[in-house]
């Protein structure tokens, strides 16, 4: 038999050479390039939102309207519930760019102060409703059960009644209207939107791999969904957050343009339209109250179109 040593030897040419190590040059290793933080998907967005020329337009005439609603002072010194019937109709003039509408009071005062009711109510009906239905949402999204199935039928319920129908309805049956009447109606009837929105978002979120290492960290639920699961959710919600914020103010609006919404005795957008239409062939005071109110809702549906397209991955690649 043959020796086996001899078996294992390697053949010829097959032989292995290890060269001395004085005799090896040492290259010159690539350079390491520092890639630098990691950047998170609202630091993408916000990089892509400061070159959006979309968002810097939206965002300017959001920031004046609320320049206008804090300060209305600073743009004019006129009482926009003071009317005086001596200038009924008049044109305008010094310290009245607007002219005067057929009760005597200065349209341009209460375009002004018109934006503080309308928009003071898109702003809290947008607040309330994030907080009920995102809440909601998030909850019946990452826990599931019992609580996901009666979230969702009482959604469903709320789903089926159309918004200004019920608010028309309620707020004829009310004595005393105020705006925080209004905000709670609008954000009672729309919930269900913020809740499919969160539940779904959250839903995505919580079968990610980082939630799976939070739970197997030993960090409890709650602390899983405030630290992991809602800022990563988070952003669909925003979205349909500032799509909604435009929708509410035009539903106030509309709500006083009818005649059931604010009083009379609040000065508001929605009221001034209502007095415009009747002089509309005779007069131009239905332009201005009108004009304001399109260009802020149409600020907020910019705004989120544009925060839309820069939270979503698939927008980026295009």
């Amino acid at each position: 038999m043959p020796d086996r040593t001899e078996a294992a030897s390697p053949r010829r040419g097959q032989e292995h050479f290890v060269a001395p190590p004085d005799e090896v040059e040492v290259l010159a290793t690539d350079a390491v390039l520092d890639a630098g933080a990691p950047t998170s998907i609202w630091r993408d967005a916000w990089r892509q939102l400061r070159r959006n020329p979309i968002f810097i337009v939206a965002a300017v005439l959001i920031v004046f309207v609320l320049i206008v609603v804090i300060w209305p002072g600073l743009f004019t010194d006129q009482d926009p519930r003071y009317c005086n019937g001596d200038f009924s109709m008049d044109p305008r003039g010094a310290g009245h760019p607007f002219g005067f509408d057929k009760q005597g009071c200065d349209i341009y005062a209460r375009t002004v102060y018109g934006a503080r009711a309308s928009v003071l109510a898109g702003v809290g009906a947008t607040l309330l409703f994030v907080l009920i239905g995102g809440t909601l949402g998030a909850l019946a999204g990452f826990y599931g059960g019992p609580l996901d199935s009666i979230v969702s039928r009482v959604a469903e319920v709320f789903y089926a009644i159309p918004l200004m129908l019920a608010a028309i309805v309620i707020m004829q049956l009310l004595d005393a209207r105020t705006i925080w009447t209004v905000i709670v109606i609008l954000a009672s009837f729309t919930w269900p939107q913020a809740a499919r929105i969160a539940r779904s978002a959250v839903i995505q979120a919580k079968n990610s791999d980082y939630v799976t290492a939070a739970k197997a960290l030993g960090v409890s639920r709650p602390q899983t969904l405030v630290r992991h699961v809602l800022p990563n959710a988070a952003g669909p919600l925003i979205v349909v957050t500032t799509l909604w914020l435009g929708v509410f103010i035009v539903t106030e609006a509309t709500l006083s343009y009818l005649g059931v919404g604010l009083p009379r005795t609040v000065v508001s957008w929605g009221a001034d339209i209502a007095t415009g239409q009747k002089e509309i062939r005779t007069s131009a005071i239905l332009f201005y109250p009108a004009t304001a109110l399109a260009l802020t809702v149409l600020s907020f549906i910019m705004l989120g179109d544009a925060v839309r397209d820069a939270l979503d991955p698939k927008a980026r690649k295009r």
